[in-house]
């Protein structure tokens, strides 16, 4: 483990530490509320980092004390030549992470447990097999749920993500809270959040405080635990069940004050926010042979408070100069 004095600070006084790197646009899944409907123009080759890129890039992060980095995609795992990628990153000596749907993950657990790879968050927004093929567009439940079993098994860290959309799987709660109760597993609850394409609007939104009446009406006592600094969450448990579970209220609730993030596209662009309509290209300053010590610094300064400005309010105007959540990075 690395110990670096951070470096990358904004205007706020808030030190980054926590890199979270998209490997690709590709998904083998095509779930409603992260891939437009049209679909989007996928990234042509040649603008996507190398793996050789993505090291060298997360090696100068390191250096100017990032301490974590989260693989995230699209899907991370279809990239190719994903475990030489990881085995490089290890050796950095960061904390690593990952986003996945799940689907090829038993490809990779004992490379992970090798490695040192622990925390993964799975993508899994229902526990029906029917709405799970609605949502994703694709039949590949049993497969995920085999895999999380095994990930489980090999007593991984393991966080699910369910992006809650009422009306679509917002009956679930408890049922994500079952598991809970004797499996050592953390669902995090995220609110419905505005990308470009994914035809937001909050009506279609489930709150922190209607998840907490939810889970209370049928668990009862729900204890508040101490939340580890950054935490994008907030966090719980029932009373005598062995796991825990989050809430992500990014839209009711937004966790700012203490952000500690920054995110990396696939095509080497700075964001230093997820809402962020302006981008640092790095990759082509990179390729150029170019410092980018300096431009990360620079970059950093110009990042907003909360939400990339939307303090108060989700602007439509603004979330549409976004990019559609699939090419950002999970």
């Amino acid at each position: 483990m690395i110990d670096k004095k951070p470096q990358i600070i904004d205007n706020f006084g808030r030190p980054h530490t926590y890199l979270r790197i998209s490997l690709t646009d590709r998904c083998n899944l095509r779930c409603f509320y992260c891939m437009p409907e049209e679909g989007i123009e996928l990234m042509e080759k040649p603008s996507i980092m190398t793996l050789e890129e993505i090291i060298a890039i997360t090696r100068t992060f390191r250096d100017l004390g990032v301490d974590t980095v989260r693989l995230t995609g699209g899907e991370p795992l279809v990239r190719k030549n994903f475990g030489y990628l990881v085995e490089e990153l290890a050796k950095l000596g960061v904390t690593l992470k990952l986003t996945t749907n799940g689907i090829v993950l038993d490809k990779y657990l004992e490379l992970f447990q090798k490695v040192g790879l622990r925390k993964i968050n799975f993508s899994l927004d229902t526990l029906d097999k029917a709405k799970s093929v609605f949502i994703t567009k694709r039949d590949y439940y049993e497969r995920i749920m085999r895999n999380l079993n095994m990930a489980l098994d090999m007593d991984m860290d393991l966080k699910i993500n369910v992006v809650l959309i009422k009306g679509v799987n917002d009956n679930e709660i408890n049922d994500f809270i079952a598991l809970t109760k004797d499996k050592k597993i953390t669902p995090k609850f995220i609110e419905f959040m505005p990308f470009k394409g994914n035809k937001w609007d909050w009506s279609k939104g489930v709150s922190k405080e209607d998840i907490l009446k939810t889970v209370g009406d049928k668990f009862g006592e729900i204890e508040t635990l101490d939340n580890p600094k950054h935490s994008t969450s907030t966090n719980f448990r029932v009373k005598g069940h062995k796991g825990s579970f989050g809430i992500v209220s990014t839209i009711t609730n937004p966790f700012c004050d203490e952000c500690n993030r920054i995110r990396l596209t696939a095509d080497g662009k700075m964001k230093n926010c997820l809402f962020a309509t302006s981008e640092t290209d790095l990759l082509t300053a990179f390729r150029n042979g170019e410092p980018i010590e300096n431009i990360i610094l620079e970059s950093i300064k110009s990042k907003k408070h909360s939400r990339d400005g939307m303090d108060v309010k989700m602007d439509a105007d603004h979330y549409e100069q976004n990019r559609s959540m699939i090419s950002i990075g999970g």
